[in-house]
């Protein structure tokens, strides 16, 4: 008899934890099983340089969704970035987004300005104001040899 009753309470301890690291594993992989709690809208970008799947979507410093996935459009020749909202948000048909970096060498996240002017957007909306990441390469090669221009050579003796 006594050996029944520890076999059960092992097993009941086992259960328990198969259980809690199934809950942790959809927790901490973002894992939606029961519904989707997003919306997805697009935004077209010159250039989406830096940005991947799985950065974060923030408004007003909070995030408020995930980059789901990344495209071209071979008509216009633009990035495509699909972005997952949580559901009670509002995205207006006069919003913006931007590609912004975290910090000084940070990962990239994307910024939007919900508007609030328009229509609401709904699934499959697009954001058609939208600004491209700063290239930091670019940057300091303009601010580096910006100032040199051809036949300006001083001659130093």
């Amino acid at each position: 008899m006594k050996k029944y009753s520890l076999e059960t309470v092992v097993g009941i301890f086992v259960v328990v934890g198969l259980l809690c690291m199934a809950y942790m594993t959809i927790k901490l992989g973002k894992v939606s099983l029961f519904g989707d709690d997003y919306y997805s809208l697009y935004a077209r970008f010159g250039s989406a340089s830096g940005l991947r799947v799985g950065n974060a979507v923030e408004m007003g410093g909070i995030e408020v969704g995930r980059v789901e996935r990344l495209n071209i459009d071979q008509e216009k020749q633009m990035a495509v970035v699909e972005l997952k909202i949580r559901k009670g948000i509002k995205v207006y048909d006069d919003a913006s987004a931007s590609i912004k970096t975290s910090g000084l060498i940070g990962d990239k996240f994307v910024k939007v300005d919900p508007g609030g002017g328009g229509d609401i957007l709904k699934t499959g909306g697009m954001i058609t104001e939208t600004t491209s990441p700063i290239d930091i390469e670019e940057l300091i090669s303009k601010y580096a040899f910006g100032d040199v221009k051809k036949g300006d050579k001083q001659e130093t003796r």
